[in-house]
């Protein structure tokens, strides 16, 4: 599969995914149906900002590495938007619980950033 292709099935998957998070965010009542509404929301909005990341991720090392393959940037970049939506959710989800801080914030940004420098130094 090419890039472009596979950049595309990422593109569509995020679209689908905002789309979804919208109709959840304007559709579901969270007071009939707590765990069902969070539940999707919490996936939707996952897979919507895993997507924006890695296209994000992706074009930022296109630009910034010129000269290399674009192949490794795509394994990179869907890793790190991986990463990114984790944290992003995590903290959304403490926020939730009222138990997130700037240190628990701090530590699972710190968390995700030694899962990366494992993954770099494996490669």
């Amino acid at each position: 599969m090419t890039h472009n292709r596979y950049l595309i099935y990422v593109l569509i998957a995020g679209l689908l995914s905002s789309l979804a998070f919208f109709v959840v965010l304007f559709k579901l009542d969270p007071y009939n149906s707590t765990v069902l509404a969070l539940s999707f929301w919490f996936l939707s909005m996952f897979l919507a900002l895993a997507s924006i990341f890695t296209l994000l991720g992706f074009y930022l090392r296109v630009w910034l590495y010129r000269n290399e393959i674009y192949y490794n940037h795509i394994n990179v970049s869907l890793r790190q938007g991986v990463l990114l939506s984790l944290v992003a959710i995590l903290c959304l989800a403490f926020q939730l619980l009222a138990v997130l801080t700037w240190w628990t914030g701090l530590l699972l940004t710190g968390a995700a950033t030694l899962v990366e420098f494992y993954f770099t130094a494996r490669i």
